[in-house]
């Protein structure tokens, strides 16, 4: 397919500054961490525009060890979108991996194009004319 799979860890030792997001005792990736997460893939996917993210659960970082987290950049669509989805799998999951977690789906799009100066602006004239 055109998709794209990035792959990842967290954990409290590689890193720490996930422990102050603790919410009763529990530690829980915030809700901008998972935005990072979906545009940095959009990045590399050539879309870097994140359209829509909906949390649909929270991301908990275990007191030892990790958790495995997989970011997933589906095909390009009609329209020229991708969508997203970030999903995460505890390191110390029972059984063989396959109960992983989806937190997070949304769309992905390429930014738009830059808007093009009617007249060139000469960097060389300071001040510039009629200022």
């Amino acid at each position: 397919s055109d998709g794209l799979l990035f792959t990842s860890r967290l954990s409290l030792k590689s890193h720490p500054w996930l422990a102050d997001h603790a919410v009763g005792g529990v530690v829980l990736v915030p809700g901008t961490g998972l935005v990072e997460l979906a545009v940095r893939a959009g990045d590399e996917a050539g879309c870097g525009v994140l359209e829509e993210l909906v949390i649909e659960a929270p991301l908990v970082v275990p007191e030892q060890g990790g958790v495995r987290v997989l970011v997933t950049v589906g095909a390009t669509d009609e329209t020229g979108a991708r969508p997203v989805e970030v999903h995460s799998l505890r390191e110390d999951a029972p059984g063989d991996g396959d109960a992983w977690t989806r937190h997070a789906a949304g769309t992905l799009s390429a930014p738009a194009p830059a808007p093009t100066r009617a007249v060139p602006f000469d960097f060389t004239a300071w001040p510039p004319p009629g200022a």
